[in-house]
């Protein structure tokens, strides 16, 4: 069974100043690089060695796999840009307070669309589709990604069990992990080859 590490990027200057990020840049904070560094702790601890680490382009990502690609693969360790599973467009609510937000800020439904945003069912068929076809090439058993908060919870909802309760909102560097099966068979849609596993706070454990 193949597996996906799926990881939300460390604490931003965004996060801590409660603004909406979507495809905006904001660097991590001090917090957010050792968060990411718990995260490569709890990896390594587990002997969690990626054939692939991807990452969504923004900045806040790049920095977090980069930091936990170090750790697991060494300093030389790649890490390839992804826009598939860049973080959504929160439109002309961008870079503003969270309170300006006429809808929940991690799963706002499709209420985004008329404000230039993109809606959680396009968010969620292009997780799925760019995670599945990662997963899916033969020389890949096991691929580290790192995303974002509402863009990682809506392929949650895709690949989560029946009656799994979902958190309010996913920690910084919270660590998802989904098996993947690579099977041959036909199915209605790439959704069917993930199931999760578990999500993981390695900031309250390790």
């Amino acid at each position: 069974m193949k597996k996906l590490y799926l990881l939300r990027h460390g604490q931003t200057e965004f996060n801590v100043k409660k603004l909406v990020q979507g495809r905006c840049d904001s660097p991590l904070t001090d917090l957010g690089r050792q968060q990411a560094a718990k995260a490569a702790a709890w990896l390594k601890a587990r002997d969690v060695t990626p054939d692939k680490v991807v990452s969504s382009p923004l900045s806040r990502a790049m920095a977090t796999a980069r930091l936990v690609a170090g750790e697991l693969l060494g300093p030389d360790a790649a890490v390839e840009p992804c826009e598939g599973i860049i973080e959504r467009c929160y439109g002309s609510f961008e870079g503003g307070p969270h309170d300006a937000l006429p809808t929940d800020v991690w799963d706002p439904g499709e209420d985004l669309i008329p404000f230039g945003g993109e809606g959680s069912q396009a968010l969620q068929e292009r997780m799925v589709s760019t995670l599945a076809n990662l997963m899916s090439a033969d020389d890949v058993e096991t691929v580290l990604a790192v995303s974002h908060g509402s863009a990682s919870r809506q392929f949650i909802k895709a690949a989560a069990p029946e009656g799994f309760e979902l958190p309010a909102k996913l920690p910084n560097c919270a660590i998802m992990i989904f098996d993947f099966e690579d099977s041959q068979e036909e199915c209605d849609t790439s959704q069917c080859k993930f199931t999760l596993h578990q999500i993981i706070d390695p900031q309250q454990s390790l």
